[in-house]
């Protein structure tokens, strides 16, 4: 008799465990909203889902992961190769030149609004006076290079 108890535990033990390996998931939602998934029907409205399982492919998983990490190996030596940015020395130099340049442009814009007329030298070294045109292209072309220079 304890053998016959115990066979059928077994078997029904391990019906139990076929079911919920097989995917026996249902879905129901409580009077506030919320969705659940549970194993068991929980309400009269539970909605049973077909879901199916397999195994986790394992050497799969490795050569994804294997993959991914050769990937971050390469990346990484390629920025190792990468030429290194600019030095603090050749930063400062750049600072510099950009405020002398700043600062000339600035000085040639004081001389714009200063002058009553602004000229240019011919290649016989004669003044030739600028016209209105000239003069505003002249002064845009400045204050181009203010804001390229100055606004950094």
């Amino acid at each position: 008799m304890r053998y016959l108890t115990l066979t059928a535990v077994l078997v029904l033990s391990a019906s139990l465990a076929s079911n919920a390996a097989a995917g026996e998931i249902y879905k129901w939602t409580d009077d506030d909203g919320n969705v659940h998934y549970t194993d068991k029907p929980m309400a009269p409205s539970s909605e049973h889902l077909d879901i199916t399982s397999r195994s986790t492919d394992n050497a799969g998983v490795q050569a994804q992961t294997q993959a991914r990490l050769d990937r971050q190996a390469a990346a990484a030596e390629e920025a190792a190769q990468a030429p290194a940015g600019p030095t603090r020395d050749e930063l400062r130099a750049e600072a510099r030149d950009r405020t002398e340049k700043c600062n000339l442009y600035q000085e040639r814009m004081t001389r714009f609004v200063q002058s009553r007329h602004l000229y240019r030298e011919d290649e016989n070294g004669e003044r030739v006076y600028l016209d209105e045109s000239e003069k505003s292209a002249a002064e845009q072309k400045v204050e181009d290079q203010i804001a390229e220079y100055c606004n950094s």
